[in-house]
């Protein structure tokens, strides 16, 4: 599969010209199973564990074929597939406890007073920075209070938190409780930019122009990197730029980020960031989060939460009187890391390091893009006629990752309960959305020619049973 991500052509133009190269259907199965025998990161979705129809027991109607059928899963954008190391990485962290017991802290695979200093390497690659600003730590909401505990300095006439309307309810609750903690009215200090009426993302100009008009008042700028519900990739570059220039400090959440699309933390100036690592990461629910601070704020020395990992390295064992904080990302630790998650994580980085962003990337672009494709070939109407289904993920690929967000002519609790049925994973959010993400890791393009082939057939009996 050849570097095809070019501003030049389209995902459809690069795929319509890859079947006619080999005389295919571009709509038909054997197209999608020469995509995948041509496919360099094949081998990858071997890696990974995937659900059986036959143990969705909380579906009602299951349609499974075969008691080891296994699902479609299209919703590593909310919860990635386990690694199938991730068993083997946990029980050699278990035994290593077993074994040495207290001196598991120093010794064995994993030490657990060093654990979080692993991985830093393919974390920084990831989202585009060096190790040393990247850190393993808590989860995605509480690094977010932590660092904005440290970023967000109000002033009189400087005091606002700028973020997207219908962020995840997790950033709107950490921003308005930093705000009350400063005393201030969050219907006053936190500042939605929103999508113009009749339309569902956020255009980049009007972002620019509410910094332009409101810079002066704005203290940080915290915006996903993707945004969970529409699947709208930020121009993260432009905005950050244009925010620094208002005197803002930048920050983002990029949960739906990493992993799925191109980061540059470090060549953007991005003030901090922080992430979880559960979705395109494959740790498991609720497992770490990850954090970055710029090397320019590394000595910063303001009041800060600590605890006993703030403490330097070198020193933490000397418990001393007052912390010798480190500097940079570290110092925003506060508690020891457990080995037991730190091991969970690692085994979806080793993964990622193997794999390389560069080629997931590519294979990202034409994978949503034929998902794309299919759907707009599929189910359209009458020019006249409302589309069976709207895509209300940009077009622009810029603009995106692997997610496209899905709203309906059907009743959407239907189509996903018909689809669930018959071992389609994936998941919905209010008020009408359904959320499709082939991740490239483990998703082929055969995997995606059968969705739109299964969403096809539940389109007909939801006309059926409509009369």
């Amino acid at each position: 599969m050849e570097n095809f991500k070019q501003q030049s052509a389209s995902p459809r133009e690069v795929l319509e010209s890859l079947a006619a190269k080999q005389g295919l259907d571009l709509l038909g199965p054997a197209f999608a199973d020469h995509m995948d025998n041509e496919d360099p990161l094949r081998g990858m979705k071997d890696r990974f564990v995937f659900p059986r129809l036959a143990d969705q027991t909380c579906v009602e109607g299951i349609m499974a074929e075969g008691e080891e059928e296994e699902c479609i899963y299209m919703c590593g954008n909310s919860l990635g597939l386990q690694p199938k190391t991730t068993k083997d990485k946990v029980a050699e962290t278990l035994n290593s406890w077993a074994k040495l017991a207290i001196n598991s802290h120093f010794h064995g695979s994993l030490p657990a007073a060093y654990c979080d200093n692993y991985g830093r390497e393919t974390l920084g690659d990831l989202v585009g920075a060096a190790p040393s600003q990247v850190v393993i730590m808590n989860a995605l909401t509480v690094n977010l209070h932590l660092l904005l505990l440290d970023f967000y300095q109000p002033t009189e006439t400087r005091y606002k938190i700028m973020i997207e309307g219908h962020a995840f309810p997790s950033d709107r609750y950490a921003i308005q409780s930093q705000v009350r903690l400063r005393g201030l009215d969050p219907e006053k200090a936190v500042l939605q930019v929103r999508p113009r009426p009749g339309e569902h993302t956020i255009r980049t100009e009007d972002i620019l122009q509410l910094l332009k008009e409101e810079g002066p008042s704005i203290a940080v700028v915290c915006l996903s990197g993707v945004q969970y519900y529409t699947g709208q990739k930020f121009d993260m570059e432009r905005v950050t730029k244009a925010a620094q220039e208002q005197g803002c400090v930048v920050g983002w959440d990029l949960a739906h980020a990493v992993g799925n699309v191109e980061v540059k933390l470090d060549e953007w100036g991005v003030d901090f960031a922080c992430w979880c690592t559960y979705k395109y990461l494959n740790s498991g629910a609720g497992c770490l989060g990850g954090s970055y601070v710029n090397a320019r704020h590394n000595e910063r020395t303001g009041p800060r939460l600590q605890g006993w990992w703030s403490n330097r390295q070198e020193t933490r064992f000397e418990m001393q009187e007052h912390c010798d904080r480190s500097s940079a990302v570290d110092g925003f630790r506060i508690s020891n890391p457990p080995p037991l998650l730190i091991a969970c994580v690692l085994s979806s980085l080793e993964i990622f390091r193997e794999a390389g962003m560069a080629r997931l990337l590519q294979k990202q672009f034409l994978l949503t893009g034929y998902l794309e494709m299919l759907i707009k070939s599929h189910f359209r109407r009458g020019d006249n006629e409302r589309p069976l289904v709207t895509i209300i993920t940009p077009e622009d690929t810029s603009q995106r990752g692997c997610q496209l967000s899905l709203i309906f002519s059907f009743p959407l609790k239907q189509v996903h309960k018909e689809i669930s049925k018959r071992g389609i994973m994936c998941d919905i959010r209010q008020p009408n959305v359904m959320r499709i993400a082939p991740a490239p890791l483990y998703t082929s393009f055969r995997d995606v020619h059968r969705f739109v082939t299964i969403l096809g057939s539940v389109f007909d009996l939801c006309k059926t049973e409509a009369g």
